[in-house]
């Protein structure tokens, strides 16, 4: 007489009990909306507080030199146009970190579904 379910089968049907749970762990705990919120919001003052810093630093340095060579503040405008250059650079890179980062993340929820 033939067993029922063989090992073949029980291993299958094991495999598959695996993948349910993973799958209802997924989706019980949602992450949480006030977190992402606040998140967003750092995130946006970083890119600010990125672009005055560039700003800042840029006038600064016109400043001095203009006061060290005793000019008109054609070094200040020179290097605040530089700052505000860098600090735009900077803040485009922060941009993209963080899309590269939220890229990532969708294709793991994506690929986390499809296995289900």
């Amino acid at each position: 007489m033939r067993p029922l379910i063989d090992d073949d089968q029980k291993q299958r049907l094991a495999q598959l009990e695996e993948k349910l749970a993973a799958a209802k762990q997924a989706h019980e705990t949602p992450a949480p909306r006030a977190d992402e919120h606040y998140s967003m919001a750092n995130q946006a003052w970083r890119m600010v507080t990125e672009l005055v810093a560039g700003l800042v630093i840029g006038l600064s340095i016109g400043y001095g030199l203009d006061f060290l060579f005793g000019t008109m503040p054609i070094f200040m405008v020179l290097f605040l146009m530089l700052g505000l250059a860098a600090g735009v650079k900077v803040m485009l890179r922060s941009a993209r970190e963080i899309q590269d980062k939220q890229m990532a993340e969708a294709d793991k929820h994506a690929k986390a579904d499809k296995d289900v």
